[in-house]
């Protein structure tokens, strides 16, 4: 079979999908999309790049079908084109990562392992302990995040709040920490900052939108 051939076009396809992975700050836009629906203004805001260059980057995703938009008034709205299927492809690209580049799997030892060098809790564990009311699960992303969706029962205390609203977190109680995702720094801080003022806490093994993509139940503030 020729070059031109079916298999040929799948990998030119697939080929398109990998470029458009291929860029820190496109990575990064992913997981600020996979807490939900944002402008391009919020996104900018919250990458720390210009309005330009966010643009630029969203439109490369764009037309690999990473993400889709609908506008609101003035306003174009992004979202992922297949929240389960994305998440777990980052997810997948982040343990190939881990295993295959030395300098990923120092910086997995030095920063994260260094906070949190405790097995983190399974989803499967924590929707046991949730049926048996056994934990109090703190979600550690902006509030604006936590409406866009969280999971069942989850208090929301962001990592800049979290040393005021001690009192919101009953010691009796274990509590797991989650926020965006595997490589997100806040859960970390906020198990290494908890433990070290007497709590008892682990982390999530990752974030909400592994959570989510694993057809397991969410809240959102209406």
């Amino acid at each position: 079979m020729s070059s031109t051939g079916p298999k040929h076009a799948i990998y030119e396809g697939l080929a398109e999908v990998a470029q458009a992975l291929g860029h820190p700050h496109r990575l990064e836009l992913l997981e600020h999309l996979a807490q939900g629906v944002r402008s391009v203004e919020e996104l900018s805001a919250r990458a720390h790049l210009s309005f330009a260059n966010t643009s630029r980057h969203l439109q490369i995703l764009r037309r690999a079908r990473l993400v889709e938009t609908a506008r609101r008034g003035k306003h174009v709205l992004y979202r992922l084109a297949g929240d389960a299927e994305v998440v777990m492809l980052i997810k997948a690209l982040g343990r190939v990562g881990e295993r295959n580049i030395a300098e990923i799997d120092r910086i997995v030892t030095d920063y994260f392992h260094a906070r949190d060098a405790l097995e983190p809790v399974l989803r499967d564990d924590l929707v046991a302990r949730l049926h048996d009311d056994l934990v109090t699960v703190l979600d550690v992303r902006p509030e604006d995040e936590f409406a866009l969706g969280h999971l069942p029962g989850a208090l929301n205390i962001p990592l800049a709040e979290l040393e005021r609203r001690l009192s919101e977190l009953p010691r009796s109680r274990e509590v797991v920490a989650y926020c965006r995702g595997p490589y997100c720094v806040l859960s970390f801080e906020a198990v290494a900052a908890l433990r070290a003022r007497g709590y008892r806490v682990r982390r999530l093994e990752d974030g909400y939108p592994e959570w989510k993509a694993a057809g397991l139940p969410v809240e959102s503030v209406a």
